[in-house]
């Protein structure tokens, strides 16, 4: 069990999707490229290879930073600044705030199990891609990618330091279509998909690759309820 906080900003203006890269890197220039938990960039072209704990997302068409644990406490060297108007795209972005939520999840396994869908999930690099692009059965492509996805709640757990003593368990419900994505020069594919997990997730986490640019954002599946 680990108790974590996430801090979720969300500003008054709008952006494209493809556009959450570029609003990254000015969110990035104006809190200082010193400060390492906003892009995971260690000097030179070296990367730090971890959980990101702030992350970029479009959230109903505005922009957002979505700060995890001791990213909520980082997020302030970009506050600190007396304007925190940013240019993307060759025009300027008024950066009003519209919604600043803070809140606090206990992140356990659990004797239930939670409903999410994911968006634009990247899943695998071009060495996993291979391999499942070889498996022809659908069940085995389906267990492929469950695995994968608990990887990717136990890649979080390493970062928040929560020692996972329990099996998690992971369930795909509904494979969606697949979008192709460039990553770094690399041809990958971004799935959507419902899935359940004995492991809560917090809502608008990322899972998978390039989470701080907006991929693999979970969202609550809640059960229907039938009027009768």
């Amino acid at each position: 069990m680990k108790k974590i906080r996430i801090l979720n900003v969300i500003f008054d203006t709008s952006i494209k999707s493809y556009e959450i890269p570029a609003f990254r890197s000015a969110i990035i220039e104006k809190a200082g490229r010193d400060n390492i938990l906003f892009h995971n960039h260690l000097s030179g072209r070296k990367f730090l290879y971890k959980y990101p704990l702030i992350q970029y997302k479009q959230i109903n068409k505005r922009p957002a930073v979505y700060c995890i644990d001791y990213g909520v406490d980082e997020i302030h060297k970009f506050f600190e600044n007396k304007d925190w108007n940013i240019m993307i795209s060759d025009r300027w972005l008024d950066m009003k705030i519209y919604s600043l939520k803070m809140n606090q999840f206990t992140m356990q396994v659990w004797d239930k199990m939670f409903g999410y869908s994911i968006r634009n999930w990247i899943a695998l690099n071009q060495e996993n891609y291979k391999k499942f692009t070889r498996i022809n059965d659908l069940k085995e492509r389906i267990g492929f990618l469950e695995r994968t996805l608990r990887a990717n709640i136990l890649s979080i757990a390493k970062e928040i330091e929560w020692n996972v003593d329990t099996q998690i368990e992971v369930k795909i419900k509904d494979m969606q279509e697949t979008r192709p994505a460039v990553l770094k020069g690399e041809k990958l594919l971004g799935f959507n998909l419902d899935f359940s997990s004995n492991v809560f997730l917090p809502d608008y986490m990322g899972l998978g690759k390039s989470v701080s640019k907006g991929y693999g954002t979970v969202r609550p599946v809640r059960k229907k309820v039938d009027v009768k």
